[in-house]
């Protein structure tokens, strides 16, 4: 073999590996946004777009999807998909600003709402607070009482550095603010963790899905919180009044 061809092969087996090394990199950045760890998500939370998203459920439960939990008629016009973390800071200011207006539509019959509950502080800062909060929010839908506890547990939500949810005690007491749903029942429920394997498949779920932050609004499938439009309760309403009037 010539000198010249010996070279063309090196010189092709390193533009190839140069290439293997590019791809490794850019993979390496897209894992990189959901699992930035403690400084990412305290950035993300400071400039007001959410926690980004880092590992926090249990690693069986990969590739395991789990049904949100779902408050509305189930033929309204316009679905909202909501992913959201009790202890996420961004999920609060959502609930707050958004509270009202989404439990107007879906009174009314236009608004269709699938709520994903995950656990990602619990996996950046540590912690069992965002996950047994889910948990407790699961078993309150179990009886008919999941809008009313979840919106108490907002209402009451700690720091995101305090890990209050963790104690399943201050849930019960949280639930006592809700008509009919402090039973034995649901305290069982919620002190035995009867669907923390629910909120570890929602989580795994969500941290290999294409979105990265929470909280994740998307109306009929399209993102709308996180658009260079912000949206408010106005122009959420008149979107789905849109789609309620474009519906057959």
């Amino acid at each position: 073999m010539s000198e010249k061809n010996r070279e063309g092969k090196r010189s092709a087996r390193e533009r190839l590996k140069e290439q293997r090394e590019r791809e490794k990199n850019s993979e390496r950045r897209v894992r990189s946004v959901k699992v930035g760890g403690v400084a990412v998500a305290v950035l993300a939370v400071a400039a007001g777009l959410g926690v980004v998203a880092a590992g926090g459920g249990d690693d069986s439960a990969s590739g395991a999807s789990a049904e949100p939990i779902v408050v509305g008629r189930a033929d309204a016009p316009a679905t909202l998909t909501v992913y959201e973390d009790f202890r996420c800071p961004a999920c609060g200011q959502f609930e707050q600003t958004f509270r009202d207006t989404v439990h107007e539509l879906t009174d009314d019959g236009s608004l269709r709402v699938e709520y994903h509950l995950v656990s990602i502080i619990d996996g950046n800062l540590g912690g069992n607070g965002s996950k047994y909060a889910a948990n407790a929010a699961a078993c309150a839908r179990d009886a008919d009482r999941f809008t009313e506890y979840h919106d108490v547990l907002f209402g009451n939500q700690p720091a995101e550095t305090d890990d209050a949810f963790g104690d399943r005690t201050r849930l019960l007491d949280l639930a006592a603010d809700v008509d009919g749903l402090d039973t034995p029942t649901f305290r069982g429920c919620v002190e035995d963790g009867e669907h923390d394997a629910w909120v570890n498949r929602s989580n795994a779920a969500f941290t290999s899905s294409d979105f990265n932050a929470t909280p994740t609004i998307l109306l009929n499938g399209e993102d709308i919180y996180g658009s260079s439009e912000p949206l408010t309760p106005d122009s959420l309403r008149s979107r789905v009044e849109d789609l309620a009037t474009a519906a057959p």
